[in-house]
Order: C-alpha cells, then sequence, then structure tokens
C-alpha cells in the first residue's frame, strides 16, 4: 500500500507541475499513464466497469469523473484531477484540484477550504474515533465558510481493491457510524460546491457536474490508521522528476 501510494502521490504531484493554460486533459491523461506503467504498475481507473482513461479530468462545474479530452486549459479554469495505480496487487488513489494560471480570488478560497476540510478529515483517521468524525470534520468546516458538501458521492475503504467497505461520506455526526481501528485503510475524498450540493450525470454516463453550475473543488488521499495515528500514503516530499513530453 506504501509503494502504491507513493508512486500514485508522485504521479499527481507531476500533473499539478503540467498543468498550465494551453495543456489538454488529454495530454495529462497520456502522461500519467506512461508514468504509472513506466513504474511497473497499472493505472487502475481504465477499464473500470468501462472507464476508458486513466485519470478523472474534472474542470470547473465538473465535480468527478470527468472524461479527458482535446479541452485546451484556460487562464482561471480549475482543475481536478482524479488517479489510481495498482502496484504489485494494491491500489492507491488520490485527487487534487489545481488554479489554471491566475485565477480568481473566490475559486483559490475554493480550493483551499477543500484542502483544509481533508486536512481535518485525516486528523480524525486514528483508532477509537468512528466514521462520522470524518464526515463531520469535513461538514463543519466547509460549512462555516459558505459551502456545500456533494452528498451522493463519498469515499471509502482502500486495498486490494479501489473501493471496499465502509463507505465514508463528507457529512455526518461525531461519534456516530463504524468504529476505527488500526490497519483500516481509507480513501478519504472531500467534495465541496460553491453552490448548491445538487449534481447531475451528463450524457456521457460518467461526467457529474454541479446542477447550478457553480465551481467544485475535490481534494483526496489514501490513509492508513495506525495505532499512532493516520498514515498518508499519498502524501510525497520528495522532488517530481521532469517527465518527458508527450503527445496524445
Amino acid at each position: 500500500m506504501r509503494a502504491a501510494g507513493r508512486l500514485i502521490g508522485l504521479v499527481r504531484e507531476e500533473l499539478r507541475r503540467m498543468v498550465r493554460p494551453g495543456v489538454t486533459t488529454l495530454e495529462l491523461d497520456a502522461a500519467a499513464e506512461k508514468m504509472i506503467r513506466d513504474s511497473g504498475a497499472l493505472p487502475t481507473f481504465k477499464g473500470y466497469h468501462g472507464y476508458p482513461f486513466s485519470i478523472c479530468a474534472s474542470v470547473n462545474e465538473q465535480v468527478v469523473h470527468g472524461f479527458p479530452s482535446k479541452y485546451v486549459l484556460k487562464e482561471g479554469d480549475i482543475f481536478s484531477v482524479d488517479c489510481g495505480a495498482t502496484l504489485e496487487g494494491f491500489v492507491g488513489d488520490t485527487a487534487t484540484t489545481v488554479p489554471v494560471g491566475k485565477v480568481s480570488e473566490d475559486r483559490l478560497k475554493l480550493i483551499r477550504v477543500a484542502e483544509e476540510s481533508l486536512e481535518r478529515a485525516i486528523a480524525q483517521c486514528r483508532p477509537g474515533k468512528h466514521l462520522g468524525d470524518i464526515g463531520w470534520a469535513v461538514q463543519e468546516h466547509a460549512e462555516a465558510h459558505g459551502y456545500s458538501i456533494v452528498r451522493d458521492y463519498v469515499g471509502h475503504g482502500i486495498g486490494r481493491k479501489m473501493h471496499e467497505d465502509p463507505q465514508i461520506p463528507n457529512y455526518g455526526k461525531p461519534g456516530t457510524g463504524v468504529r476505527i481501528k488500526a490497519g483500516y485503510v481509507f480513501a478519504v475524498e472531500p467534495m465541496i460546491n460553491m453552490g448548491t450540493h445538487y449534481t447531475k450525470t451528463l450524457s456521457d454516463g460518467w461526467t457529474v457536474v454541479t446542477l447550478d453550475g457553480k465551481p467544485s473543488a475535490h481534494v483526496e488521499h489514501t490513509i492508513a490508521i495506525t495505532e499512532d495515528g493516520p498514515e498518508v500514503l499519498t502524501q510525497v516530499t520528495e522532488k517530481v522528476p521532469e517527465a518527458e513530453a508527450v503527445n496524445a
């Protein structure tokens, strides 16, 4: 799990570095797949229930599961990338939302609060806590800043499969739900919206967008629960090596 988490964390950081005006989301998908396969792993998302790409590429009002395409990222966009890798039979899963060039302050704040919500949720990932404590940590912080919590999509357990029990909502009540034990591994992934929490799925059957068309931010880490507390498996500190240009 540590190796898979570290790998996909490196991929996430490389994609973050590549995000800029003029890049297409298909180029980012190709770069991610190359890096994953060159590392001896498989892109977990590709082929998952028929999903045709290696990353989910969601722009602005797209919440999750956006298809990479020839869309050219523009100054002022926010870009959410969700990616997974399977290495030696174990899965790492992570997501981040990145500003494209110069972005409005309200969009930067949305991203910042999503990241802070994830940090607060991770702090609850320790033995003796409950799943409701994780959800409440996200909900309380996001709603205090005027944002809404996506209710239709949740975090999850993770291990040899990408989606395992339990489901981990980004809302809840403290002290409720499954009691957390050492040895569990969670993918915690706040999705917060600037407007309503309601969403809809586009005609491609995958891309989820906000119902009111306002921006959304999505962040995620894979976290191991240890006796000493949370270990964030997808957090990387080393510098990401420069990648070769990839043409999609």
